[in-house]
């Protein structure tokens, strides 16, 4: 079995100009860019491409534009006849899966994914929250600095990327006290992170709670294309697990690597990335790696990217 499976990233991979040739070859691209902008009130293009203000940074903002250009692109592989049997993002990337699998609309998930970067930033005050890498220790060994340093605060492990790598999250007090015990017991490295918020940990449960009310207003559908969510790294049959998947996303730990191992698992054999930057595909290629399976990894940020693509897999 080769299954082709889609990967959307999510929030820092963001960059000045991304999608932007995209936007001025494909007129499916340009739709999605337009539509994006009306429905938030925000110029997406020169969001995107030109940045003025240093906007793209702030969450808010942050998160409609990745989901704009990674469903721009999308659109353009689809027009071209490529597709995936099986979906899944990182995070926000995985709003980018849901609209991939007709679960709401793009219109719909433009708006929500503003608000919900609304939320986070302003769930705990800056300076309170913050986040660390910690790279070459295992899971148990994790979970062993993470516990030890609870005595200062909140910390709690908010993204296993790969085999040795993994994020924490929390209040700052304990977070640095977890980089600390990490380094002592072999960490290759540990390091603070510069984001604003400690996404993907309890401190967020707030924000999760006002998301919650937004995606009840939605038109929620049973997926046609199987997603696999980050949360519980198992694949949503019903629209019924979207709601409490995408609630508990906000506070609880990204299973990225064990979503990787399940699709690998259910014959996926080609990983295409479709959006800005490459951080899944590196991510992808190290867990296939650990698990000694032979994959394919493309990524599609760029025309000359997707001129690739066609040419791997169209033969064109």
């Amino acid at each position: 079995m080769n299954k082709i499976a889609f990967v959307f990233p999510g929030q820092g991979a963001q960059y000045v100009g991304m999608g932007k040739d995209f936007y001025d070859n494909f007129l499916v691209a340009k739709t999605i860019f337009e539509e994006a902008s009306e429905e938030i009130n925000i110029d997406m293009t020169r969001l995107c491409f030109e940045d003025p203000k240093n906007e793209l940074t702030k969450t808010e903002n942050t998160q409609p534009s990745i989901l704009t250009v990674s469903i721009a692109i999308l659109k353009v592989l689809e027009e071209m006849g490529i597709d995936c049997d099986i979906t899944a993002g990182l995070s926000l990337g995985e709003y980018a899966s849901l609209v991939k699998s007709n679960v709401f609309s793009f219109g719909d998930a433009v708006k929500l994914v503003q608000k919900r970067g609304r939320y986070m930033q302003n769930e705990v005050p800056i300076g309170v929250g913050t986040m660390a890498a910690i790279l070459g220790l295992d899971r148990e060994k994790v979970r062993l600095c993470i516990e030890d340093s609870k005595q200062h605060g909140t910390v709690e492990a908010a993204n296993y990327n790969c085999p040795g790598q993994i994020v924490i999250s929390g209040e700052v007090n304990a977070v640095e006290a977890a980089v600390k015990k990490a380094k002592e017991i072999g960490a290759k490295k540990a390091v603070l992170l510069p984001v604003s918020a400690p996404f993907h940990c309890s401190l967020l449960k707030g924000a999760g709670k006002k998301l919650q009310k937004d995606l009840e207003q939605l038109n929620i559908n049973d997926p046609e294309v199987p997603i696999v969510t980050n949360v519980d790294a198992k694949i949503i049959s019903f629209g019924s697990e979207v709601i409490p998947s995408l609630v508990n996303q906000v506070s609880k730990s990204i299973l990225w690597e064990d979503s990787v191992l399940l699709m690998i698992n259910k014959g996926v054999r080609t990983f295409i990335e479709v959006g800005p930057g490459k951080i899944l595909s590196s991510l992808i290629k190290r867990t296939a790696g650990a698990a000694a399976a032979e994959v394919n990894i493309y990524n599609v940020e760029n025309v000359d990217d997707f001129k690739q693509l066609l040419k791997v897999k169209l033969g064109v």
